[in-house]
């Protein structure tokens, strides 16, 4: 849902700032929305919410609470989290000491919805400013502050109707939000809160390769490669309790200088249980001794408790003179205080019940760090020609990622407590920036800038335990640990874009840009085991680069845009999760390796427009079409000599479409209906997951969204929606969600 933002006054901290695109003069195309806009057309319940009719993007979430919401951007699929950044203000929000859609997604609860100011998206590494982690693109969340004295309250209600295989239920959510705020002459203080209390559908459907013995109840079933997966129940059944506490203060120290300080607390208290499927033969509910499954599917590594205690800090200093010089500092720190998951090993020989034996992981002192030093130079000898901006970037990552055996799952661990598995490391990286805005005629600007960057990966260690095969104890039968090497590299990304305006309502850019993303301490040594699930780091990992192009041709109206964008993307050593299936052994090993070369190349259309055939309808979408392909992949041999060269990238879809309308008859009421749908994707190199609504598969899929909001008073606001109308029923990866009912009611006082 673009939005024209233009933007040419001094702005206090007592109002909304200017999108950072506009006070950096960045060449990236955007997309944005607004507060008014999200809150007219989205069933806004999670932060993350917001997005999901942004042109090109998709957002991964697979229930209300979820803590593993990735974004996907128009290139790079939904296990890409470190391609993407995600900020609040100036705190990072992406969690960059990994990538993948699990425990490095961005931490998105750290952001009330009622905070929200407005949300813009940067498409594309052409900004010397951002490091090669935008290479799928730049999320910036504004949240507000206050003119006076303030305060609301909302209230939502969610209802998800879910039927599959042998699961029927109906999952409720409630969630209370609060805010508070005032301005007293130059500081201005707000604080928000939110609490949720969610349950889910299944996440994840118990698998196996044959029959238990014994029992009834076995669901004859297909994986998404066409291996045998039986379906013996349903797991990842979340019953969520999450809250955060939001304060931010800003002080106008003069009129051109502000100093801002952000302190956000974030708390995810989550319980999964498990459904079996099967009777034994007096006709009990029994788990069929099921040690193993087939993906590690099994019920032992969905029956788990995760408690999750964050907590960021930021501090900044702006200036707003609007002179020949500005600039501004901000510090960040993200805290994993705790962070940690328990589940048993395994399920007890016979029965519905498990063993006490369990397994412990925990992230708690997993942090990072950033500071970025920016400015910008307005020459007065060439005042409204060049507008150089420059900076300094720090980040320091840190992974702390011990598995405990404890002899009571649900307890410990303690010093008497062996490790299954630990991995521990430290990324750091030092960068420097310029461009320069160069407005050459008043019908043409060049923008030319350059990223400096200094990366080491250092104190890297894993230690990987081996259990029995088919262990029922739990026991660690030996022990390997590795001090891993340290490893370094410096890399330098050009960019250049050319914009022509041949009048005020059209505007054609050419974009040029490379970008190097570097390992994330995740992906170099991060060792763990979940359930049957191994997942194997590689030290030897090198930094992907990343060499885009994109023609933007952008129409703009009193009331709106269409834009047509043009864009390719060349990526060499590409870093791709895999997973393979050892028979034998029953497990499943994830890996992380270097693709040689990947090319994406495609258009997108996107539009808005208000006052479409008639006064007060705003229609909205975006088309998207992308051609992606693995180049060159030597070392990869897959099943039966399967290659990769040729087949499409995992998880890039070729078509992702949105397509809503919101009609306004007058100021009291909002009608707004949108449909989105995205193709078929891939997980695997050769491409050969391709049986369809099964557990772990990709589907396509279609859902339509309604909206209705009443306002009742200035002060009072009513909201009913329904998420997947039609009801669409599909896995990515996990089954997601069905029909969806959502009230919410919001006062302001």
């Amino acid at each position: 849902m673009p939005e024209i933002v233009v933007d040419t006054a001094p702005s206090p901290s007592n109002l909304t700032p200017p999108p950072v695109k506009e006070r950096y003069q960045l060449p990236q195309t955007s997309e944005s929305t607004t507060a008014e806009r999200i809150d007219r057309t989205v069933n806004i319940v999670d932060t993350e919410d917001a997005v999901k009719y942004l042109p090109s993007l998709l957002l991964r979430k697979r229930n209300y609470g979820d803590n593993q919401p990735v974004l996907a951007s128009r290139i790079w699929g939904i296990n890409s989290s470190a391609r993407t950044l995600v900020y609040a203000d100036d705190i990072l929000l992406s969690a960059l000491f990994g990538n993948n859609n699990s425990n490095a997604t961005p931490r998105w609860g750290m952001v009330a919805p009622e905070e929200i100011q407005r949300i813009d998206f940067l498409y594309g590494p052409y900004s010397a400013m951002y490091p090669g982690n935008s290479m799928g693109g730049v999320l910036q969340i504004t949240t507000r502050m206050p003119t006076k004295a303030e305060a609301t309250i909302k209230q939502s209600e969610a209802f998800q109707t879910f039927d599959f295989y042998n699961t029927k239920n109906t999952y409720r959510t409630d969630q209370t939000s609060a805010t508070l705020g005032n301005r007293w002459n130059d500081l201005s203080v707000f604080v928000s809160a939110n609490y949720q209390n969610s349950y889910s559908q299944p996440l994840a459907w118990v698998t196996t390769g044959g029959t238990p013995a014994g029992t009834t109840g076995t669901i004859p079933q297909l994986n998404r490669a066409f291996a045998t997966a039986n379906v013996l129940g349903a797991g990842g059944l979340l019953h969520t309790e999450a809250a955060n506490v939001k304060a931010k203060a800003a002080l106008d120290i003069n009129s051109w200088l502000t100093a801002t300080y952000t302190l956000g607390f974030w708390q995810n208290d989550q319980k999964s249980t498990v459904e079996t499927y099967l009777k034994d033969g007096t006709g009990n509910p029994t788990f069929g001794g099921n040690v193993g499954a087939v993906s590690g599917a099994g019920f032992a590594s969905n029956y788990y408790n995760l408690l999750q205690q964050n907590v960021a800090n930021a501090l900044s200093l702006k200036t707003d003179t609007r002179g020949n010089f500005d600039w501004d500092i901000a510090i960040s720190r993200y805290d994993y205080i705790k962070d940690i998951q328990r589940n048993p090993f395994t399920v007890a020989a016979t029965g519905a019940n498990f063993i006490d034996t369990g397994r412990v992981t925990r992230l708690d002192g997993t942090n990072w760090t950033t500071l970025d030093a920016k400015g910008i130079w307005r020459p007065a000898s060439l005042r409204g020609t060049h507008e150089v901006s420059f900076g300094a970037h720090g980040d320091l990552y840190r992974l702390n990622n011990p598995v405990y055996q404890t002899p009571n799952w649900y307890s410990g661990p303690d010093s008497t407590s062996a490790l299954y598995s630990r991995g521990d490391g430290k990324t750091q990286t030092v960068a420097l920036w310029m461009q320069d805005a160069w407005r050459m005629t008043e019908n043409y600007k060049l923008t030319l800038g350059g990223r400096w960057e200094s990366w080491r990966a250092f104190d890297g260690y894993n230690l990987v335990g081996a259990t029995a095969t088919n262990s029922t104890t739990g026991a660690i039968t030996s022990t390997t640990s590795t001090n891993q090497p340290t490893l370094s590299a410096e890399r330098f990304s050009p960019k250049v874009s050319l914009s022509w305006e041949p009048n005020k309502n059209w505007q054609v850019t050419g974009s040029f840009g490379i970008a190097h993303r570097f390992p994330t301490v995740n992906e170099l040594y991060q060792a763990a085991t979940v359930g049957t699930n191994l997942v194997n780091p590689n030290p030897n990992l090198t930094p992907e680069m990343a060499i885009s192009e994109e023609i933007a041709i952008e129409r703009k109206f009193a009331d709106g845009k269409i834009r047509l964008s043009l864009f390719q993307e060349n990526t060499r050593d590409m870093l791709i999760s895999q997973q393979s299936f050892s028979s034998t052994t029953n497990t499943t090993t994830t890996f992380i390796q270097n693709v040689n070369h990947v090319r994406n190349r495609g258009a997108e259309f996107a539009w808005q427009k208000d006052n479409v055939l008639i006064d007060r309808l705003e229609a909205f979408g975006s088309v998207t079409y992308v051609d992606s392909v693995i180049l060159s992949d030597p070392n990869f041999v897959g099943t039966n000599g399967s290659i990769a060269e040729g087949k499409r990238v995992p998880l890039v879809p070729m078509w992702r479409t949105t397509l809503g309308g919101t009609y306004r008859p007058n100021d009291a009421w909002a009608f707004t209906l949108a449909g989105r749908y995205q193709s078929k994707i891939y997980t695997t190199l050769d491409n050969i997951d391709a049986n369809p609504n099964v557990y772990q598969a990709f589907d396509s899929f279609f859902v339509a969204d309604a909206r209705v909001q009443y306002k009742v008073s200035e002060r009072g606001t009513i909201n009913f929606g329904i998420d997947n109308i039609n009801n669409a029923k599909y896995h990515l990866f996990h089954p997601f969600p069905q029909r969806t009912f959502v009230l919410q009611g919001k006062i302001t006082l």
